[in-house]
């Protein structure tokens, strides 16, 4: 009854653990970490506990020095471990419980059953762990691994012989090797279920049969138990980390990134050639196509604002030899650049700049200077809208200034939007300088 109770208790402790990992999530373990990033980037501590069925036999049938009659024991495990890399760890591990065997062809004198008490055992081990299954999936789902080590037993045997006589031994420490393989289910961040299957090779004193067939005595430990993570909760844990599936999350970023950069150096293009066709002058009378009210005008037309033609004049101006710009001339235009306004986000000039740019005007006429005009702004929002803006408050100024009888032909409208600042954009004042139409007569 107890053998038949073991078998079923350890059936339904690897059935449960397996459906826990059936309903797993698939929660990604290297979030926030970089190619081949260093190893403060994960958790690398680890405790793991388990249980299970410890027994003489095995089930590769070796080793079993006579005691076929299997005898299941509750077996108990914990460990602490040090994961060096994701593949690799250092695991100090504790197992203790009984063991138990029967030799059903035992007679006389031999020993026919024995039942070793193990108080403890401790073991220090090398763990290698085969990563991921999958290497599309962050998380190490699946983990196949594989653990050998050297530790020191304590143990006490108590053998029976077949005709009867019991004897016990007295407690004993010996080294043993432990070589445990199995399978570790990623069910969360840091935290892992552990099927496992270890086989343990001890002193030949273990079984209480000395000068056995075997050099040393074996004994399994078929187990299930949790590991889990230790440390800052936000960071993944080492032994769950898929370095291939890293580098490929990383690769796709990268790869995103690109593309986007690729989509807007696209847009900015197409934004170049709006501007450039809205600057076009197809028939050079000095008003871009977007204002020109009067397209394709002969070559040599005088025309205003709005590239239409002007009416010739009756009293034609004076041709000045020699053009020369006074004192008093800089200051007509520094007053009118002083006083010049426009309406928020427009290029409508607002009545209190007329005064002055009627002098400016007059100026122009009497002297016929030539005059250009360069619109400037900030850098607040788009360059396609700033340097719209800036073309159209100088063609704004333009066109008012040859509705006051300025000859449009001598007069240069040029928008640069933000790329010619005269302080700086990170203030209100700076800003302010920026938004700007400058006259220069020559």
């Amino acid at each position: 009854m107890k053998t038949l109770y073991f078998k079923k208790a350890s059936m339904l402790a690897v059935a449960g653990l397996l459906a826990t990992t059936a309903f797993a999530q698939n929660t990604t373990t290297v979030d926030g970490t970089t190619i081949l990033g260093p190893s403060t980037e994960y958790r690398t501590w680890s405790i793991g506990i388990n249980a299970g069925v410890l027994n003489q036999s095995n089930i590769f049938g070796f080793n079993r020095d006579g005691f076929d009659k299997l005898k299941h024991n509750v077996g108990y495990s914990a460990y602490i471990k040090k994961q060096i890399s994701p593949s690799f760890g250092l695991k100090a591990q504790y197992l203790g419980g009984k063991v138990a065997g029967v030799n059903e062809n035992a007679t006389g004198t031999m020993v026919s059953e024995f039942e070793t008490k193990l108080p403890w055992s401790v073991a220090l081990s090398g763990e290698f762990t085969a990563a991921n299954t999958n290497w599309r999936f962050f998380n190490s789902i699946i983990k196949p691994y594989m653990a050998v080590g050297l530790g020191a037993m304590n143990f006490e045997t108590t053998t029976t012989t077949a005709d009867g006589t019991a004897a016990t031994a007295e407690s004993q420490t010996k080294l043993y090797v432990p070589v445990d393989a199995g399978f570790k289910f990623a069910v969360a961040k840091g935290i892992n279920i552990d099927l496992g299957y270890q086989l343990n090779w001890a002193n030949q004193d273990f079984d209480g049969k000395a000068g056995g067939q075997y050099k040393n005595d074996l004994f399994s430990y078929a187990h299930a138990g949790l590991e889990i993570a230790l440390g800052d909760g936000s960071k993944p844990y080492l032994g769950n980390s898929n370095p291939v599936a890293t580098i490929k999350a990383n690769y796709d970023e990268l790869k995103a990134e690109r593309d986007a950069l690729m989509a807007a150096n696209e847009q900015l293009k197409s934004e170049i050639s709006t501007i450039n066709n809205d600057l076009k002058d197809d028939d050079g009378d000095g008003v871009a196509n977007k204002f020109d009210k009067c397209p394709n005008t002969p070559a040599g037309t005088k025309v205003d604002g709005s590239g239409c033609p002007l009416p010739e004049m009756k009293n034609e101006t004076k041709v000045v030899e020699k053009i020369v710009v006074t004192e008093e001339d800089k200051k007509v235009v520094d007053e009118a650049i002083k006083n010049l306004e426009f309406d928020l986000g427009k290029a409508t000039i607002r009545p209190t700049s007329y005064a002055s740019l009627n002098r400016v005007a007059a100026l122009l006429i009497e002297k016929n200077f030539s005059l250009k005009l360069a619109g400037h702004t900030d850098n607040t929002g788009s360059m396609q809208t700033n340097l719209r803006l800036s073309k159209e408050r100088a063609e704004s100024v333009k066109a008012y200034l040859v509705s006051k009888g300025a000859n449009a032909s001598r007069i240069e409208a040029t928008g640069y939007g933000p790329n010619q600042p005269i302080a700086t954009n990170a203030t209100a004042e700076g800003r302010q300088q920026n938004r700007r139409v400058e006259f220069t007569l020559y």
